[in-house]
């Protein structure tokens, strides 16, 4: 064997755990910058020029700027991220509600609300204000969760 050959036993368990420690810091180092950086530009009080401060001083000085980021901001940092996360599940249960209830779409309800006319079940004025409501997005084609009373429903 020459000397340059490095066996198992010349990396002792020690140094592995360091390894393992130090590999471990450093992504979550990096996990930390993307997730202030990430704040930094979905933090809608924050100015423009307010960003571009924050983001050069994590940029030029990233530990002392990431750091100083964390202890300034972070107590608003996790109230925006449960403020995001709240509405995008929102967003999500009223698809889902909208989604379930077979959802119409206006020209649908526009069609509905013609046939209807037809029958003589709606006056002019009714159905030109059932019209109005439909094409504003106020009326139930647009509101999800609707239970269908409205003309439509007959």
């Amino acid at each position: 064997m020459t000397a340059q050959t490095y066996l198992a036993y010349d990396y002792p368990l020690l140094g592995a755990f360091w390894t393992m420690l130090v590999i471990f810091l450093w992504i979550m180092w990096f996990a930390l910058l993307f997730r202030v950086v990430a704040d930094i530009f979905r933090d809608d009080d924050l100015s423009g020029w307010g960003k571009t401060g924050w983001l050069v001083f994590c940029v030029v000085l990233p530990f002392l700027g990431v750091f100083v980021y964390v202890v300034a901001r972070g107590k608003n940092m996790g109230q925006r991220e449960a403020k995001r996360v709240r509405a995008q599940r929102e967003d999500f249960d009223s698809y889902i509600r909208m989604t379930a209830a077979g959802g119409s779409s206006s020209v649908d309800e526009l069609a509905r609300l013609s046939e209807i006319r037809s029958r003589g079940a709606l006056t002019d004025e009714e159905f030109r204000r059932a019209k109005d409501l439909v094409l504003s997005g106020h009326g139930p084609a647009e509101r999800p969760g609707t239970t269908g009373t409205g003309p439509s429903a007959h």
